[in-house]
């Protein structure tokens, strides 16, 4: 059997779960935090407490297409998703005043259906908080600095699970 034919785009999985069609970008913008969305289950909730990175991640998502609500730690993380559903959560695990570990353990404890929905950031993969992390969500994590092409894979990747786990 032969590979499936790939598009010339550094987005293979997009490319191939799209059906190779190009969409776009809608030039969205960053929503604060406190703010509601009609659709929140169309947006990325991004925790990042450094903010060059937190405005650079932003930016680079809503260029393509994604809503982002940007917050800088656990605590008004914690606030976001009490206030809305999100698609994805794509979190820092080094953060100020709630760390990711913790706040990925307070979210799956308010809204159990989120769990499988985070993607964690990382520049202290070999730290052993990290693996025992790592070890017990198994969920996705990006070791920083990482390829922003790789982060649009893994974000269309939970897009098409949860479609999934949906029907």
């Amino acid at each position: 059997m032969s590979p499936l034919p790939i598009k010339p785009s550094n987005n293979r999985f997009l490319a191939a779960v799209d059906g190779f069609r190009e969409f776009p970008s809608r030039g969205l913008r960053v929503l604060p935090a406190g703010e509601s969305l009609s659709h929140s289950s169309h947006t990325v909730l991004l925790l990042e407490d450094d903010v060059a990175l937190n405005e650079i991640i932003s930016n680079f998502l809503t260029e393509n297409g994604i809503n982002v609500v940007s917050v800088r730690n656990g605590v008004e993380g914690v606030h976001a998703v009490l206030k809305s559903d999100f698609e994805v959560i794509l979190c820092d695990v080094m953060m100020p005043t709630l760390a990711g570990d913790m706040f990925f353990r307070a979210v799956g404890r308010m809204r159990p259906h989120l769990r499988e929905r985070f993607i964690f950031m990382t520049g202290h993969r070999e730290s052993q908080n990290v693996a025992r992390l790592v070890a017990s969500a198994k969920n996705a994590v990006l070791s920083k600095p990482f390829d922003f092409n790789e982060l649009l894979e893994l974000i269309a990747f939970i897009r098409v699970r949860n479609i999934q786990l949906a029907a």
